[in-house]
């Protein structure tokens, strides 16, 4: 294991009632003005809104709304939000929704007391920020785990760039499953595979000899799997969305990737694919995954053949380490195509073969991956998820 400092700065509170308990306790901490950042409307429509705003009004707080953000958030929304809350003398910040609503929230944290373009400050300064608004997160989609980090992924429509940008930290966030429980089962899944891909990313990236952080992260991508193939029979399951949701939690609030150098090959591609198209995220890495782990498997064979036998039980009786590796990314694929989620691009709706190449050519390549992949091998892959 790798020599780490860990901090975990974000209070949780989960469970029934949660959002409750924690203005209780925290919103006294804070000043008069709260923003509210949420989506498209569907935490109105489910009275998710209503409900919130109701406790805030309770606790003495002005409410600022701040609507609209997209499900891939652009840096010209974080710069509206930023204006708002400048322009409003915003205290706090209160994200209600998912991860893009929470991501983007973190970014106007920074930017609403920032004089420089934050921007510009992180990719051509590499600077990061230090002052931020303070803010808070009421999940009502499960997946992302942006809740547990300063992480934000944002599109840059200018530069053609989706990327993660750092910003603030939430001082708490509210994990009801009852928040989740309107949405529609495309979505659901679709996040739980985003958790499934963070606990990959993290586990397939170095060392790769078998730590702690990998005992743990197996046990969570085992009660992901379980606990989405639970949700494809009912739906209502409260217990396993439930789990999802804290699965979904431990996958990005530290813990696996403690003496880890991550891999996250997947989501870069992703990520830059979605500048392009503006693609479901968990979708996107569905098709990607597989593909390209069959073209790293055999450079991490050990790890490869652990994950399929303790995450997929696959015997390894009668297998080399190289043969049982390949049937763990097997399994992998046959779990995409069991819970209903696309093995290509075009089932995804992508119709536009050229964006393939500029993929290719401007996404991350990460440094934890097994494999140090060329421009030319990212295109191939991305060739064979068409």
């Amino acid at each position: 294991m790798n020599d780490f400092i860990y901090s975990y700065p974000v209070k949780v509170y989960f469970g029934q009632g949660a959002a409750k308990k924690a203005f209780a306790a925290e919103l006294g901490k804070v000043g008069k003005n709260v923003m509210v950042t949420y989506g498209g409307g569907s935490v109105k429509r489910s009275g998710v809104f209503d409900e919130i705003c109701g406790l805030l009004k309770e606790a003495g707080k002005e409410i600022v709304e701040f609507s609209g953000i997209m499900p891939n958030p652009t840096y010209k929304k974080v710069q509206e939000g930023a204006a708002l809350a400048r322009d409003r003398h915003v205290d706090f910040i209160l994200a209600v929704g998912g991860g893009s609503v929470i991501d983007c929230s973190k970014i106007i944290a920074a930017q609403a007391v920032s004089k420089k373009d934050i921007w510009d400050m992180e990719f051509k300064e590499h600077q990061f920020p230090t002052e931020f608004l303070p803010m808070g997160a009421v999940v009502t989609a499960s997946g992302t785990g942006a809740e547990m980090n300063n992480g934000a992924v944002i599109t840059n429509e200018e530069t053609k760039q989706k990327a993660g940008v750092l910003g603030a930290y939430a001082s708490f966030a509210v994990l009801d499953v009852e928040y989740t429980m309107t949405l529609p089962e495309k979505q659901v899944i679709s996040g739980a595979f985003d958790t499934l891909s963070h606990c990959m990313e993290t586990y397939f990236g170095s060392p790769r000899q078998g730590t702690l952080s990998d005992d743990i992260a197996e046990a969570v991508m085992r009660n992901t799997i379980r606990n989405i193939r639970a949700l494809k029979k009912d739906m209502n399951d409260r217990n396993a969305r439930s789990e999802l949701m804290w699965a979904s939690a431990m996958g990005e609030n530290g813990i696996l990737k403690i003496g880890k150098v991550t891999d996250f090959q997947a989501h870069q591609i992703e990520h830059q694919l979605g500048a392009y198209t503006d693609c479901n995220h968990g979708q996107g890495l569905a098709v990607i995954h597989p593909v390209l782990y069959r073209h790293m498997y055999q450079d991490g064979a050990e790890q490869f053949a652990r994950f399929a036998e303790n995450v997929w039980g696959i015997s390894g009786e009668g297998k080399t380490r190289e043969e049982l590796a390949a049937a763990g990314v097997r399994a992998l694929a046959d779990f995409v195509k069991e819970i209903g989620m696309p093995t290509t691009f075009t089932e995804m709706g992508i119709t536009d073969r050229s964006v393939l190449k500029a993929t290719a050519d401007t996404c991350n390549l990460t440094a934890g991956c097994c494999k140090k992949f060329s421009r030319e091998e990212i295109l191939q892959i991305l060739e064979e998820c068409w």
